[in-house]
């Protein structure tokens, strides 16, 4: 009985000098596993969030007459005028509806460049 309770406290990780030694190692763990968590968090989070921003903008930024988009509603068609601002998509015959560019959700199909 008297090996394992000199055992026991080195298996459940208890300091070996006492609490006052071990007091600064438990802080450098803490702020280890803290780091790690930032990390592990701005690269499964933050990071990919940004590339789909940075992505959406230009999408949006790079939108012409001719293209065949959809937006956030669903609706599909194709653009008709671009604004600021806003997009004028002709949906069905004669229907055209004025949406702000942050309503395009993708962009179905390029319009094609024609060479001249």
């Amino acid at each position: 009985m008297g090996m394992l309770q000199g055992f026991l406290p080195i298996v459940m990780g208890a300091p070996a000098g006492g609490s006052a030694a071990g007091g600064s190692g438990q802080l450098t763990t803490t702020f280890v596993t803290f780091g790690l968590v930032i990390l592990i968090f701005y690269f499964l989070i933050i990071r990919p969030q940004n590339k789909k921003q940075k992505e959406t903008k230009n999408m949006l930024a790079n939108l012409k007459k001719g293209d065949k988009v959809a937006s956030i509603g669903g609706i599909r068609g194709v653009v008709q005028s671009v604004k600021d601002d806003a997009v004028i998509v002709k949906v069905d015959g004669d229907t055209k509806l004025e949406f702000t560019k942050s309503a395009i959700a993708t962009v179905l199909e390029r319009a094609e460049v024609k060479d001249e």
